[in-house]
């Protein structure tokens, strides 16, 4: 039972870094690029949730908040692109890395100066309700985790699958040239898809304050997701969500048995392992180029 009882825990928190390391995938996916500041999204997400929702700040529902929050967000990634990382076209990757470290420093700076660097708690309507069955305790919030984590994972599937939009983005993120003979304007992809990012962290970091408190720091958690983007595949958004699960299940399994000092350890054990064994990850996606 109290297996059970950590992997549905596990599951969780394994989908907030699922969701994390999406953005990493969508990005990488579209240009190559990995952007160290995804984490900080997430943070800067559940920030701008709290800012909306909580009584000593404007006291907005919940419901009027999150999309809010998401259209807040993704206008964040839209200009990260188009303002900054546009310009950085034909430098190197890692100047786009630094960069993306540097806005890192800098959303954590203003999120401190403007909501302060103590522990907050999003008002959310999961806060405080559980429920439970055959001797197993499930907080709504862990529940809404994961089937908010599902559902969004089915609609991007078929985001990328069925649009018209979506199809576009596929088509400029395998062979960017043949997509703009095809008359789709690359740059204004690779923006959407920034966008489209900045929403997805927001999603993480208002399920991840709807279960536990925020700081500036917890955009450190993109370091674990990014872990588990390469663990399931840099290029796959499946294996970015299977490696957070994995991470997330091994965490509180690893701090019960082991102990907390290697538990903190274990998901860095395994990317080493998956580096070593499997290059490119669980589900890779290892492509060609066209030439």
């Amino acid at each position: 039972m109290d297996a059970l009882q950590l992997l549905i825990s596990g599951l969780a928190n394994g989908c907030v870094y699922g969701l994390i390391a999406m953005g990493f995938v969508l990005i990488y996916k579209a240009t190559e690029a990995v952007n160290f500041a995804q984490g900080d999204m997430m943070m800067l997400g559940a920030f701008v949730a709290l800012g909306l929702t909580n009584t000593d700040y404007m006291g907005l529902s919940f419901y009027v908040a999150v999309p809010i929050t998401l259209a807040v967000m993704g206008l964040v990634g839209y200009l990260m692109d188009a303002v900054l990382l546009r310009r950085m076209a034909g430098q190197s990757q890692i100047a786009v890395v630094i960069l993306t470290i540097a806005l890192g420093f800098v959303a954590r700076f203003a999120a401190g100066a403007i909501w302060g660097h103590e522990p907050q708690s999003l008002e959310s309507p999961m806060a405080g309700l559980d429920f439970r069955f055959a001797g197993l305790f499930l907080g709504m919030d862990e529940f809404f985790v994961i089937i908010v984590t599902v559902l969004l994972t089915v609609g991007m599937y078929l985001f990328f699958a069925k649009t018209k939009l979506g199809l576009a983005m596929q088509a400029a993120s395998q062979n960017q040239m043949a997509a703009y003979y095809m008359g789709i304007s690359v740059k204004r992809i690779h923006s959407m898809i920034w966008a489209l990012a900045g929403v997805v962290a927001a999603i993480a970091g208002i399920l991840f304050a709807s279960k536990g408190s925020i700081d500036p720091s917890t955009g450190l958690l993109g370091i674990k997701a990014f872990a588990a983007a390469v663990i399931g595949g840099l290029g796959s958004l499946p294996g970015a969500l299977l490696g957070g699960v994995i991470i997330g299940i091994i965490e509180p399994f690893s701090a019960r048995y082991l102990g907390g000092d290697l538990a903190r350890l274990m998901p860095y054990i395994i990317l080493v392992l998956i580096l070593v064994f499997r290059p490119h990850g669980i589900l890779s996606q290892v492509q060609s180029k066209k030439v």
